[in-house]
């Protein structure tokens, strides 16, 4: 009886572990990701934005960000290649919620998501918090696979 008390949370664990590794995340290129930045911290900026160059393939894109309350309330962004151009000010919008007895908010950027690319080229990215640099915010380009 002690042997099964004792192999039952063993197996359990070792299951576990093989699970976790199995699931373990594949480089950002098999997960579609084409940028990712998190601005967190004000010395990423420089005179006020950040920018970045990146190689993007041909295909349909879509922008992802994970904002919270002290994100800038207008994130501008464009993108600019040898034949593509891309210009959006996201605004931040707060959705509440009620649970019946509290309410709390989430966040989330308005503005054109999608992105199409007529072929592979280096683009450079410029994105400007509009002067709250201490607001984090991360920011994806994703492969969009449904379109």
């Amino acid at each position: 009886m002690n042997k099964k008390i004792i192999t039952i949370p063993i197996t359990v664990i070792v299951l576990v572990f093989i699970v976790n590794f199995s699931l373990e995340s594949t480089p950002d290129e098999d997960n579609g990701v084409a940028f990712h930045v998190t601005l967190a911290n004000s010395n990423l900026y420089v005179n006020g934005s950040y920018t970045e160059k990146f190689t993007v393939k041909e295909g349909n894109y879509i922008f992802r960000f994970v904002p919270n309350g002290s994100s800038p309330e207008i994130l501008s962004i464009s993108l600019n290649g040898p034949n593509f151009d891309f210009y959006e000010d996201f605004k931040l919008r707060s959705i509440p919620h009620q649970t019946g007895i509290s309410e709390y908010f989430t966040w989330e950027y308005d503005g054109q998501k999608t992105i199409l690319v007529s072929e592979i080229q280096e683009v450079t990215i410029n994105i400007n918090p509009n002067g709250n640099v201490m607001g984090s915010v991360s920011v994806d380009i994703l492969e969009n696979k449904e379109a």
